[in-house]
């Protein structure tokens, strides 16, 4: 992409951060971070597709274990608003040419199903929610009561 779209038309320094999972597993997923920490010094980021592995893509890519999303890593660092828009310069030729009207999409993504945790229930016992304000006492929900 860097090739075709951007440096032909910029004399620019970019900064690359591999984010593919094999690489992410070598790292602890340090990279993510990383390219994170990065968007914030530049104040500018672009990140192609990643995968966020589940159970068959640990076993299929033999991972360390099973890595977050890094969407959600570098949301959770950039402190949330994301947004996903073509970037469109008039003297850069589009890829897709009948594309007139770029869809945008803009949404606090933080502290949502990016700051989930993935749990395995070891057993019998009540899975509960609590919420514990600065002053007074804690409000419980309970989620499921499992058996075993």
């Amino acid at each position: 992409i860097k090739d075709k779209l951007i440096l032909p038309f910029l004399d620019i320094e970019l900064h690359t951060y591999d984010l593919g999972i094999e690489h992410r597993d070598k790292t602890a997923d340090q990279v993510t971070i990383d390219c994170a920490e990065a968007v914030k010094k530049y104040n500018v980021g672009i990140k192609c597709a990643t995968i966020t592995p589940d159970e068959k893509r640990v076993e299929e890519f033999n991972l360390t274990k099973m890595w977050k999303s890094p969407n959600g890593t570098i949301r959770n660092i950039l402190g949330g608003t994301v947004f996903r828009e073509a970037i469109i310069c008039k003297n850069i030729p589009r890829l897709v040419t009948g594309w007139e009207k770029p869809i945008i999409i803009g949404r606090h993504a933080h502290a949502d199903q990016y700051k989930a945790t993935d749990f395995v229930v070891p057993g019998e016992g009540k899975l509960e929610l609590i919420f514990t304000p600065p002053s007074g006492e804690p409000i419980r929900h309970v989620v499921n009561d499992f058996n075993g």
